[in-house]
C-alpha cells in the first residue's frame, strides 16, 4: 500500500513502524472474512482492512473525527485478521499507533473521558478491584442488569499453596483481579507445579502487567508498570528462575511484547528482552512436562475456549486442548473456535451491546456440543462468559488440580 506520512506522523517514536506495517498491506480484505465485529456490523469501516484506511488518512495529515474514534474504538484488538492475512500484517501494533495519535487529536466526550480513567484506577489495583467487588455483592439486587452479570454469583476459594521447595524455581504473575474474581486459579497452578517438582517464588512488588493502562491509550502508564515488573522480577531471573508464567492469556501476550515496546529504553531494553523470552504462558510450561502422572478423578465433558491472546496473539492453539486429551478428558466440538467472545479486557465495559452480543454467539458455539463444563484459559473470557450465567465456565487448570490429592 502506497503511503505518504504527514511532516508531523514523520516525528512519532513509532514512524518507521507504521509506515512498514502500512505498505505490507496488499489490501485483499482476507481478514474481513474473520473479523467478528465487521461480522455483527456488515461495515468496511469495522473491518481490519477499513481500519487501516482510517489509520493511513490519520497518519497522512487528513481530518479525523470522532466518528474515525468509534471505529477503532470497536475493534477488539482479537488479532484473527492476524492469523488470517497472507501478508503478515502486524496489525495490532499499526492499531496501537494510530490509537495514540487519534486519542491525541479527537476529545472524547467527558461521559467516556470519566469512564476509561476510572477503569484504569480500578482494573489494575487488586486491593480497590476487590473492595469493589465485595461492595457490589452486597449491593447486586439494586444494580442494573448489566453489572450484576460483571459480578460472579460463585467463586472458588483457593487452596493451600505449596511452600517453595524445589531446586527448579518460576516466577508468576498474580495479576489484577483474576485474586478476586478466581483465585483458585493461581493456587492450582502452583499445587500441579509442585506435584510435577517446580515451586514457584513469591515477587511481592511486582503488579499489572500494564495491558489495561496501555490498550486505554494510556500506553506511557503501561511502560511504567511493565519496568516496575522488570525490576521486581530481575532478583529471582538473575538467580535463575526459569520462566515467568502468565494463567491468564491476554497478561501473557502483553508480557510477551514487553522487549519490543521497550526496545528503544536505554535503561531497559535488554532487560525487556529478556523477560520476554522468560514469559510462558501456563500451557507452555505443563506441555513439556509429564502431567499423565496426574491423570485419575473424574472426567467431565467439556468444551474449552480458546481465547483470541491464546491462539492469535501467543500461537498457542490446541496446546491447551492437547493437553486435557492427555489427561483423558472429552472435548466437544466448537464451532468457529476462531471467533472472540467480547470479553476484550475492557471492551465488555465500553462497547457492550457489541460485547454482548458477541458473547451469546461464542456461548451457542460453545454450548452446541452439549459438554457439562467450558473451561479457558484467560480472567476477561472465564468472568464474561460465565457472567450470562449458562453452563459454568472456570479456568483450565483447575480441572488439572481435580486430580492433585
Amino acid at each position: 500500500m502506497q503511503t505518504n506520512l504527514s511532516e508531523q506522523a514523520k516525528k512519532l517514536p513509532r514512524a518507521d513502524e507504521a509506515e512498514s506495517i502500512l505498505r505490507s498491506c496488499v489490501h485483499c480484505g482476507f481478514c474481513n472474512a474473520t473479523c467478528p465485529t465487521y461480522q455483527v456490523l456488515g461495515n468496511e469501516l469495522d473491518g481490519p482492512r477499513g481500519r487501516i484506511y482510517l489509520i493511513k488518512q490519520l497518519l497522512e495529515g487528513e481530518e479525523v473525527t470522532e466518528k474515525t474514534q468509534l471505529h477503532l474504538d470497536r475493534c477488539l484488538t482479537c488479532r484473527n485478521c492476524e492469523t488470517t492475512c497472507p501478508s503478515g500484517v502486524t496489525y495490532h501494533a499499526l492499531l496501537d499507533i494510530g490509537r495514540a495519535e487519534l486519542e491525541r487529536r479527537v476529545k472524547r466526550p467527558s461521559s467516556e473521558r470519566v469512564l476509561r480513567h476510572g477503569l484504569r484506577q480500578v482494573i489494575p489495583r487488586p486491593a480497590v478491584f476487590k473492595a469493589l467487588l465485595k461492595a457490589g455483592r452486597l449491593a447486586r439486587p439494586l444494580l442494573p442488569h448489566s453489572l450484576q452479570q460483571k459480578i460472579p454469583c460463585e467463586v472458588v476459594a483457593p487452596k493451600t499453596r505449596p511452600p517453595a521447595r524445589h531446586a527448579r524455581r518460576m516466577l508468576i504473575l498474580e495479576g489484577c483481579v483474576q485474586p478476586a474474581l478466581s483465585p483458585n486459579t493461581n493456587a492450582a497452578t502452583a499445587r500441579v507445579l509442585d506435584r510435577l517438582g517446580i515451586s514457584i517464588v513469591d515477587a511481592p512488588r511486582s503488579g499489572c502487567c500494564g495491558a489495561t493502562d496501555y490498550h486505554l491509550n494510556a500506553q506511557e502508564a503501561g511502560f511504567e508498570r511493565a519496568r516496575r515488573n522488570i525490576d521486581a522480577w530481575w532478583p529471582a531471573i538473575a538467580a535463575g528462575a526459569e520462566a515467568i508464567i502468565q494463567t491468564a492469556s491476554g497478561c501473557g501476550a502483553f508480557v510477551k511484547e514487553y522487549g519490543h515496546l521497550l526496545r528503544n529504553d536505554p535503561r531497559y531494553a535488554t532487560k525487556a528482552a529478556r523477560v520476554s523470552e522468560l514469559a510462558r504462558d501456563l500451557s507452555e510450561i505443563l506441555s513439556a512436562e509429564p502431567i499423565e502422572a496426574l491423570r485419575g478423578g473424574q472426567r467431565e465433558r467439556i468444551a474449552f475456549h480458546c481465547p483470541c491472546t491464546l491462539q492469535h496473539a501467543q500461537k498457542l492453539g490446541g496446546v491447551v486442548e492437547g493437553l486435557l486429551e492427555r489427561l483423558g478428558y472429552e472435548l466437544t466440538h466448537v464451532p468457529d473456535g476462531h471467533l472472540c467472545c467480547g470479553s476484550a479486557g475492557t471492551y465488555s465495559i465500553t462497547q457492550p451491546e457489541l460485547s454482548t452480543a458477541l458473547r451469546d454467539r461464542k456461548l451457542d458455539a460453545l454450548e452446541s456440543g452439549n459438554p457439562e463444563l467450558i473451561v479457558t484459559a484467560n480472567i476477561g473470557c472465564q468472568s464474561h462468559l460465565d457472567g450470562a450465567g449458562r453452563t459454568r465456565v472456570r479456568h483450565w487448570i483447575e480441572l488439572v488440580e481435580n486430580a492433585v490429592p
